[in-house]
């Protein structure tokens, strides 16, 4: 668990995409592959579409192709098709994708010095039509941006599907004894 502590600045902001990722992946702990499907909430957002969408992001870093390109329509293809499983994905082949993209994410990521220059892509989402000289530090803290509001959209749609929360979904991935605060998550029983 990351916490409290005089970190590098490298180190804190690998801490906090980790403790991201982290609550993304919890979201999923003991659904069924039906429940990773739901959309409980009124968007194409699922647990399973999260994962599938996170693994995306890392992988444009991981994977960087030309920073000056806009995506093409292929592009645009998947990136609209990584907010879903589709018909032949499962949770587990998620799952497997989104830990084995992490861990090279993370990898990368420890490597950067937040201060070196970049060029960031352009992103036509936000109007921003030409790559932009920037610095790594810009891109970490925009991801961590990214992936805090994604933990919360899976955190959201993990409580409407069987009222499980981040913080006691993460108690029972890592074993921990309740408090009086939370409690470890258990599937309820039928």
């Amino acid at each position: 668990m990351f916490g409290p502590a005089q970190h590098t600045e490298s180190a804190a902001l690998v801490g906090f995409l980790d403790q991201q990722l982290e609550a993304i992946r919890t979201a999923a702990y003991g659904l069924t592959e039906a429940q990773a499907r739901q959309t409980p909430c009124r968007s194409v957002l699922s647990i399973g579409g999260l994962i599938k969408h996170a693994t995306y992001v890392l992988a444009g870093r991981v994977d960087a192709g030309d920073p000056t390109a806009l995506p093409d329509e292929a592009g645009i293809v998947l990136f609209m098709g990584s907010f879903s499983l589709s018909d032949g994905e499962t949770l587990a082949g998620a799952l497997g994708a989104f830990d084995a993209t992490r861990a090279a994410y993370l990898a990368e990521v420890r490597g950067v010095d937040p201060g070196a220059d970049m060029v960031a892509p352009p992103a036509p989402w936000d109007g921003i039509y030409a790559p932009t000289a920037s610095v790594q530090r810009f891109a970490l803290i925009h991801h961590i941006e990214e992936l805090a509001r994604h933990a919360g959209h899976a955190d959201i749609i993990r409580e409407q599907i069987d009222g499980a929360d981040a913080a006691s979904l993460l108690m029972a991935v890592e074993g921990r004894p309740g408090n009086d605060f939370v409690q470890p998550w258990a599937p309820a029983r039928q």
